[in-house]
């Protein structure tokens, strides 16, 4: 059984993890921005189930074999990169399309048929997507549970993983929706749409470029 400091270490390390800049919170200030808090907490969701997914999938021994095996670990990662550059400039066509065929509102930086469903998938799929995540889990989780861990193990740390997750994605959202009024105006809608947008293409094509 895992005890309540292993568990209060392992949040901890997690935490420390997440609040690292990387696509997910690239995506869900995005989302906060463009359609506020239930947009940003929503994309945050979605992360933390990617969470989740992982470290089920490390306790399960299937995320060792995304890491040790070259082939499927690259595939992954094209598959990842290829959805940031999709995510980015979908987010920089939606900051700069013509205004004729923009939606109107702070939503019109998300894709044609986003909402909190949207939103959850985009987050979701962003981290499923990384199977950097798969390597960082594979070096953790037996420093907690072993190498050899038990079902009840793997789904406590899996869930606590992905409430530190989420707990910390909704927070970036609450910040992000309190300044919502500033982020309507079209200008600085523009402007994040264009610089998101392009965030998440550079971090795509340095994944590939990375391999």
């Amino acid at each position: 059984m895992v005890m309540t400091g292993t568990v209060a270490a392992f949040a901890l390390v997690v935490l420390v993890a997440v609040i690292s800049p990387g696509p997910d919170l690239v995506v869900v200030l995005r989302n906060a921005a463009a359609a506020g808090f239930r947009g940003g907490a929503a994309t945050a969701l979605g992360v933390g189930l990617g969470v989740v997914a992982w470290v089920v999938a490390t306790g399960l021994g299937l995320a060792a074999l995304v890491a040790a095996s070259r082939a499927l670990f690259t595939g992954v990662l094209l598959l990842g990169a290829a959805y940031l550059v999709w995510l980015g400039a979908r987010a920089v066509w939606g900051a700069w399309r013509p205004a004729e065929t923009a939606r109107p509102g702070p939503e019109q930086t998300l894709a044609p048929s986003q909402g909190v469903a949207a939103a959850f998938w985009q987050g979701l799929a962003c981290n499923v997507l990384n199977p950097k995540a798969a390597v960082f889990f594979v070096a953790l989780m037996p420093q907690f549970v072993g190498a050899d861990p038990d079902l009840p193990q793997v789904v406590l740390l899996s869930v606590v993983a992905g409430l530190v997750t989420v707990a910390w994605f909704v927070a970036v959202a609450g910040m992000v929706s309190r300044v919502r009024q500033l982020l309507a105006r079209p200008a600085v809608q523009r402007a994040v749409g264009t610089v998101t947008g392009l965030v998440l293409i550079i971090l795509g094509i340095n994944v590939v470029l990375g391999i």
